[in-house]
């Protein structure tokens, strides 16, 4: 049983197939959704282009095609000038009621010749050529049309997600629309949220079609979205000593900075008391760029016992280097039983000795340090990001965040979030290092691995976000997130 509101339910092609099915058996018309789903695209289409007097519709044979037809005719009906293009010269069950439904309607219907026919002046292109279940790359006229959509993506309205895209992974299967907008019909699929999907989406929405309740309540999603969230406020008689002891270890000659941002990154998180473990070169400027960070010149792992027996977390791995120095505090510190945060290059000395995890933990790889994990490739991993956050949750006994392009937060047993905020100015060094400060200071707090990973992966996102409406995303730093940050995590609605 699902308690998930639909907005945040993500399916796989598979379950929303299992949707219609059952939506059908319960006695809701094959045509009737198909209707309904024509209705709702118009709907969007005409709010996002109210302008537009010209619709081509270009309809593959099934059901997306299907819903292209009803959806010429009912802007037929309503005065546009629509048209359809038809990959095929016949449509399939209720795809071909709903082609005689738009030919009745008066809609043209051509089938073209991609070799003898360019795409039709329209003010908007609907992308209705394949569904959430096409499993293989468009070939033939599709793949020529697609490739001829691309000029026009920014009048391309995509039914239930644009073609060529994998409704599963956010992957594209060769040749892929990009759409200025998608209206996903019953639930989201999984892959709009992650992968390459931003890229060829655009804006989506989605449609449920009025889907009785309990046939959603009956289908447990297969990922969940991340909803915004903060801490509560604090007890009055709160004091330092209630909000843990982060311990940042980190910073080998050279990569200082790394040590810094997340030790001050656990600070503006509420981490009531963070130290850095780090070589004695950095402590001068740690100590005079941000006092209230307690800095511990560590030149062997003798000199990490005291910090190490003083903290109740670990942020192991920000600009640890994999050198004898930074693999001797590696091991140190997971020699013991306090939650940590595992990042940069302690991942990478994860990858030469694996183990699983015994203390409560969280793993923030980038897709290239999780394929060295799992020894694949970086490929393999974004070709399905969710079977890779699984699989290395699995492995390492750990909570895992994929970061990337929709972050994905992966538990042993399965459990997959996604974050749905972001954005490309965060592609900077840096940004790494404030997560795991952020998501070990939310461990010292008291949140478990998998709540401290949510609540931290959106923080974080949602301050990227924030940062870059005040200044734009190219040129964004990791240091402009701690202001955005703060009043996030103390519940500012938009930071």
């Amino acid at each position: 049983m699902s308690e998930i509101e639909p907005a945040r339910a993500l399916y796989t092609a598979a379950q929303v197939r299992a949707l219609d099915a059952a939506a059908i058996a319960g006695g809701i018309a094959g045509s009737e959704l198909m209707r309904r789903a024509a209705a709702a695209a118009l709907a969007v289409l005409r709010a996002r282009w109210p302008e537009a007097r010209r619709i081509v519709v270009l309809a593959g044979p099934g059901n997306n095609g299907g819903d292209g037809f009803l959806l010429a005719a009912q802007a037929r009906a309503a005065g546009l000038d629509a048209r359809v293009l038809a990959l095929t010269a016949q449509s399939g069950r209720d795809a071909a009621v709903a082609r005689e439904t738009a030919r009745a309607a008066g809609v043209p219907v051509a089938q073209a010749d991609a070799d003898a026919m360019p795409l039709p002046a329209a003010d908007v292109y609907v992308d209705a050529l394949y569904g959430s279940g096409l499993n293989r790359a468009p070939t033939g006229t599709a793949a020529t049309w697609i490739a001829a959509l691309q000029p026009h993506a920014p009048r391309v309205l995509a039914l239930d997600i644009p073609s060529g895209l994998d409704a599963d992974t956010g992957m594209p299967r060769g040749a892929a629309v990009r759409a200025a907008a998608t209206v996903c019909f019953v639930g989201w699929k999984r892959g709009l949220f992650t992968g390459r999907a931003a890229e060829h989406a655009g804006v989506f929405t989605l449609a449920p079609l009025d889907l009785p309740p309990a046939l959603h309540v009956s289908q447990m999603p297969d990922a969940v979205l991340l909803a915004a969230a903060a801490l509560p406020p604090r007890d009055r008689a709160a004091h330092k000593g209630a909000f843990g002891h982060v311990l940042v270890i980190g910073g080998d000659h050279g990569m200082g900075g790394a040590a810094r941002l997340a030790g001050e990154a656990a600070l503006r998180a509420g981490a009531g008391l963070v130290s850095v473990a780090t070589r004695a070169a950095h402590v001068g400027a740690l100590l005079a760029a941000r006092p209230e960070l307690m800095a511990h010149a560590v030149e062997t792992v003798d000199a990490l016992a005291s910090p190490l027996a003083r903290a109740s977390v670990l942020a192991l791995g920000p600009g640890l280097g994999q050198g004898g120095w930074g693999e001797s505090l590696f091991a140190a510190a997971l020699a013991g039983d306090r939650p940590v945060v595992v990042d940069a290059d302690a991942l990478n000395l994860l990858a030469r000795a694996p183990r699983t995890l015994a203390m409560p933990a969280v793993l923030t790889p980038h897709p290239g340090e999780a394929s060295r994990l799992l020894g694949i490739t970086t490929a393999a991993v974004q070709v399905d990001r969710y079977a890779a956050a699984r699989a290395l949750a699995a492995r390492c006994g750990a909570v895992v965040v994929l970061k990337g392009a929709g972050s994905l937060i992966a538990d042993p047993a399965g459990r997959v979030a996604v974050c749905p905020w972001g954005n490309p100015g965060m592609a900077a060094g840096g940004m790494g290092d404030v997560l795991t400060g952020v998501i070990a200071a939310l461990l010292a707090q008291g949140l478990a691995p998998w709540d401290a990973a949510c609540l931290g992966v959106g923080l974080h996102a949602r301050a990227g976000d924030a940062a870059a409406r005040a200044g734009g995303e190219r040129g964004l730093c990791a240091a402009d997130l701690f202001s955005p940050l703060r009043a996030l995590l103390n519940g500012a609605a938009d930071a």
